[in-house]
């Protein structure tokens, strides 16, 4: 029997309810409804834009697609400079599997402490951090094989120098960014970096790219530079450069080759060096390129460029007598001797003898602006023009403002700072017909004009009497060099200490050209406080000279012009100083 369901008998269904409230309710729920929809079209199509942004912040992210940085070349095409692709670490440090064995090896395989390590993990709250960036190929390999939880590898590029400390001067290095520091890699950094690229991707929160959104611009590699550096001539001037001052026990030395027909550097080397890829605990002193940066009083090197110009005024010529007797002359209160006194020397035997007596008399019957127009034309007191930073002026005062005394002791190198570069570079004047060629750190195709200095005679009897220096009764016969004719000048120069002169401080210069008759290269060698006994520049810089020669004319195929070895000489011939 069915049985009829009664709702007055609940008191609760039987209690009256206004018809206004359900359909409140039902109001409510549809302006919800509205409002949802409402809110999602706001979100999705009115302010689309600033949500998207938002989305992007925290997901989106900017990948750098780096480009591969040019390599430095030297002028026959040898690698200098070049990068590879190496791995780097990097960890999400809240992620980190921190068993301790695994960290352990970790640690080892990154060339740390597990105390350093732990430091670098320590903060949860990082989603990033660099553990080493740039370690070997096969260290990456090894730390990939731990598959350690939150470790993770990125490949970015490592700077290699094959030709290593011979050629850390000139080349210099970059930072882990790969952004040049020093040298050329410095100098013409915006040209071998290139343009990096980029891409637009969306990542998870391990780093993960799970999605590409935009438009990728590829990288723009970096232009190849061709230095008119030789690296073998390089590498022979910096071994010799080293031997000569480690066996004189000098604090330091420099040489500088310069090809007299281009203008270009060959070799620029420096001792102590450095090695480009391997930086560690380095000092001012191995990273400074003191053929560019520092400067010294030139000495009796100078002595050539005063008779040059005495020549080309017409006021001498090689025959010239000069009486040096007694040995020394005084202006005003200073005197100015000889090492040893001679008597009625030709000016070409001024020279030979490098006689301050002579020179000096030679220079004071020439007014204080010749000598300092012609010290100006080869360069002295102006930046060398070369692309190279840190490069310096040297010093070389206004004529007005020199003394007698001022003018004598500058005939003969004290007075004014020169760089060894403008040293080389001024040499060049008598290799050549008298003209000063530019000089070039890049390489050059052909041979270039000069700016005129002296007449052509004038740089020929200059040269001639250098070859003098070089001989029997000159101050370097130790400059000779086996199968080729050479010529220079010697310079010793006390080292300024506060307002005078070290009495035991020197440095022995030798500046000169090969081979002499028709002079392709022009090479100055400065070793700096030599302390093993000898320290005459004929002693010290003119052997480095020798090798330096004759190792750089055989590499650029120059043919022997003697066919006698040099003459042994058992006593040097002092300069004076």
């Amino acid at each position: 029997m069915s049985r009829s369901i009664t709702y007055n008998s609940s008191p609760l269904l039987a209690s009256p309810t206004p018809v206004w409230r359900s359909k409140f309710i039902v109001a409510a729920i549809a302006l919800a409804f509205v409002g949802l929809a409402g809110r999602a079209v706001y979100i999705q199509v009115i302010e689309n834009d600033f949500f998207q942004r938002q989305g992007e912040v925290r997901f989106a992210r900017t990948l750098a697609l780096p480009a591969n940085r040019g390599r430095i070349l030297d002028r026959n095409g040898v690698i200098l400079a070049s990068s590879i692709p190496v791995p780097s670490i990097w960890a999400i440090p809240e992620d980190v599997d921190r068993d301790p064995a695994n960290l352990k090896k970790l640690a080892k395989l990154l060339g740390m402490s597990l105390v350093d390590l732990n430091k670098k993990l320590h903060d949860e709250d990082k989603t990033f951090v660099w553990l080493k960036r740039q370690v070997d190929e096969s260290a990456g390999k090894e730390i990939e094989a731990l598959k350690i939880k939150g470790i993770y590898q990125r490949k970015e590029y490592k700077r290699q120098y094959p030709e290593g400390e011979a050629v850390a001067h000139v080349v210099g290095f970059t930072n882990v960014e790969d952004r040049g520091q020093e040298g050329m890699e410095l100098t013409f950094n915006t040209d071998l970096g290139g343009r990096n690229g980029s891409r637009r991707v969306i990542k998870d929160r391990m780093g993960r790219v799970v999605e590409a959104v935009g438009e990728q611009i590829a990288p723009v590699d970096g232009r190849d530079l061709q230095l008119s550096i030789d690296s073998k001539v390089q590498f022979f001037a910096y071994q010799t450069l080293k031997e000569a001052v480690l066996l004189h026990k000098a604090k330091a030395g420099s040489v500088v080759v310069l090809d007299v027909l281009t203008g270009e550097v060959l070799a620029l080397a420096n001792y102590p060096s450095y090695v480009p890829d391997k930086r560690q605990n380095l000092s001012g002193e191995q990273l400074r390129n003191r053929a560019l940066t520092d400067t010294f009083e030139p000495g009796s090197t100078m002595k050539p460029f005063i008779i040059g110009l005495a020549m080309d005024t017409g006021r001498v010529s090689p025959q010239t007598g000069i009486q040096t007797a007694p040995g020394r002359m005084s202006i005003g209160n200073a005197t100015i001797s000889d090492s040893h006194p001679h008597s009625m020397l030709t000016v070409a035997e001024v020279i030979q003898k490098s006689s301050n007596v002579g020179t000096v008399k030679i220079a004071m019957q020439m007014p204080a602006r010749e000598m300092w127009e012609m010290y100006s034309r080869v360069g002295f007191g102006q930046k060398p023009q070369v692309p190279f930073p840190g490069v310096v002026s040297g010093r070389l005062r206004p004529y007005k403002a020199w003394r007698p005394i001022e003018q004598a002791t500058m005939s003969y190198g004290y007075g004014l700072s020169v760089s060894l570069m403008q040293l080389a570079h001024a040499y060049t004047v008598f290799g050549r017909e008298g003209d000063l060629v530019p000089l070039s750190m890049l390489k050059v195709s052909q041979p270039r004009a000069g700016q005129p200095v002296f007449k052509g005679k004038v740089a020929r009897d200059v040269r001639n009497m250098l070859h003098l220096v070089t001989g029997p009764g000159g101050t370097a016969p130790k400059a000779q060099t086996m199968g080729y004719s050479v010529g220079g000048k010697t310079g010793t120069a006390h080292k300024v200490e506060g307002r005078g002169y070290a009495s035991k401080r020197y440095r022995g210069v030798f500046a000169g050209l090969a081979p002499i008759d028709a002079p392709r290269i022009a090479v100055a060698v400065m070793i700096d406080e030599p302390t093993n006994g000898k320290y005459f520049g004929g002693d010290t810089a003119a052997p480095v000279f020798s090798t330096t020669v004759q190792q750089t004319l055989r590499v650029l195929g120059v043919a022997p012009d003697m066919t006698v070895v040099p003459q042994v000489v058992t006593e040097l011939v002092e300069e004076s100083f």
